[in-house]
């Protein structure tokens, strides 16, 4: 099918052209910190039917924002992740991130939730308390690393392999250090752990 356009010459229709479709940008926040199989992205984007996660992808793929690669034993498997060009999305996802989190208000009965998915707003209360270096978090069974340098914050799957600062927050405590109801302190980072690691809400 033909690709629809604002047929707008400005670079924000432009762009939008490319990445305003329903579930796209979503994508894409899923792959920022690593490559994901389908099944993966399928499991962390509850809602999406797997024809629109499909043609998501392909859509994505096609316009160079992520490309798809072969692993596994006799390559068996597909692996999503994102080009320098989707990389380079993150910034728009943290703008919006940080405008939404005044939008979020109460969890609602009907809202899904993930750990990872507060990672771009963790990330900025981390980077006010660590300027720089590397950090790895657990937000219960999920663990992330953040590497926080002068040119910015980026996030990446699982344990940092560098030595560096270690935090551990419930999901409780995640959810309120991403929404600003708790400050992240320096107690927090001389303990590395953050909040005593009990379930939160699921």
């Amino acid at each position: 099918m033909p690709r629809r356009s604002y047929d707008h010459y400005c670079a924000v229709s432009r762009a939008l052209d490319l990445v305003g479709d329903r579930w796209s940008l979503l994508v894409v926040r899923e792959l920022c910190s690593g490559p994901r199989r389908y099944s993966d992205l399928f499991a962390d984007l509850p809602g999406i039917s797997t024809d629109m996660l499909a043609a998501r992808l392909k859509d994505l793929e096609r316009d160079g924002i992520l490309i798809r690669r072969k692993t596994g034993p006799r390559a068996g498997t597909a692996l999503y992740e994102l080009t320098p060009d989707g990389r380079a999305l993150r910034p728009v996802l943290d703008a919006l991130s940080l405008w939404g989190t005044a939008q979020l208000g109460e969890r609602r009965a009907t809202d899904a939730v993930r750990a990872h998915w507060f990672a771009l707003p963790l990330g900025r209360a981390i980077a006010r308390l660590i300027p720089a270096g590397i950090v790895t978090v657990h937000i219960g069974d999920t663990v992330l690393h953040y590497v926080i340098t002068a040119d910015g914050i980026t996030h990446h799957d699982g344990p940092a392999t560098a030595a560096g600062t270690e935090l551990h927050f419930d999901l409780a405590t995640a959810t309120e250090i991403a929404t600003g109801a708790r400050e992240l302190t320096v107690e927090d980072q001389l303990s590395g752990t953050g909040a005593p690691s009990v379930p939160g809400p699921t």
